[in-house]
């Protein structure tokens, strides 16, 4: 039973889904991501929904970043164990 079915989804709620990020200076997602989960710290490059790019610096593990991104460049990151979450 899911309690919230009829309720609309929008950007302030939970995602509804999850895919691993495999790093890539060229494969965008298949769909835009409203958080990205970092497993592993290091440092996170990504292509925002907007087009412009960004080096997020010394990201901890076990943070969730609230970002439309398009793609994480596997340039430039260091951080692993990265999770889109849609």
């Amino acid at each position: 039973m899911d309690s919230f079915d009829s309720h609309t989804i929008g950007l302030v709620s939970p995602a509804v889904n999850a895919f691993s990020v495999v790093p890539s200076d060229a494969t965008d997602f298949e769909q835009v991501t409203r958080a990205l989960y970092v497993g592993s710290a290091g440092d996170l490059s990504v292509v925002m929904k907007g087009g412009g790019s960004v080096l997020f610096k010394n990201v901890s593990a076990g943070s969730i970043l609230a970002l439309r991104t398009l793609r994480v460049n596997a340039t430039a990151t260091t951080a692993t164990d990265i999770v889109g979450l849609a």
